[in-house]
């Protein structure tokens, strides 16, 4: 005879996030201004949106009770239960505007536009507006305050 046991599955379960190497990420050269970043005078190009799709795995904002370095664009998109108010934002985010974005470390960073980013997403969009930002520009963009990364 043979016995089969059934299990229960807890839909509302927290998935475990994957742990993210901050130093992989790319955030390893000061930190920036956005106002500054969108008073450049830069051309706007199309970029395939897939060269930006790593961005989706990494917290880079906060949840709902403000606590920095907790929810994914994958969350905001999926409508986790933490993102609403990151949801809210992608909603209202503005396409006429472009992507801005940094080649480091082998790959495109955005420095401005993540929520812009998402919606694209949603929206099937294979292409998104990019402006990239030169190297050589970065001193016109920081802050002079470090990055407060999550502990790693």
């Amino acid at each position: 005879m043979m016995h089969t046991s059934l299990c229960k599955v807890n839909l509302f379960m927290t998935v475990p996030k994957k742990k993210i190497d901050w130093d992989s990420v790319g955030l390893n050269f000061g930190n920036w201004e956005e106002e500054k970043i969108w008073a450049l005078e830069l051309p706007v190009i199309e970029m395939d949106i897939k060269e930006l799709l790593w961005h989706f795995d990494a917290p880079f904002w906060s949840n709902d009770r403000k606590e920095r370095w907790t929810v994914t664009l994958w969350d905001a998109i999926h409508k986790s239960e933490e993102s609403k108010l990151e949801q809210a934002i992608v909603e209202k985010a503005d396409l006429t505007y472009p992507i801005d974005i940094l080649k480091n470390m082998g790959k495109w960073l955005v420095l401005d536009g993540l929520h812009r980013l998402a919606k694209s997403y949603i929206q099937g969009r294979k292409k998104v507006k990019v402006r990239i930002i030169p190297r050589e520009r970065l001193p016109e963009i920081f802050s002079g305050d470090p990055i407060e990364l999550p502990d790693r």
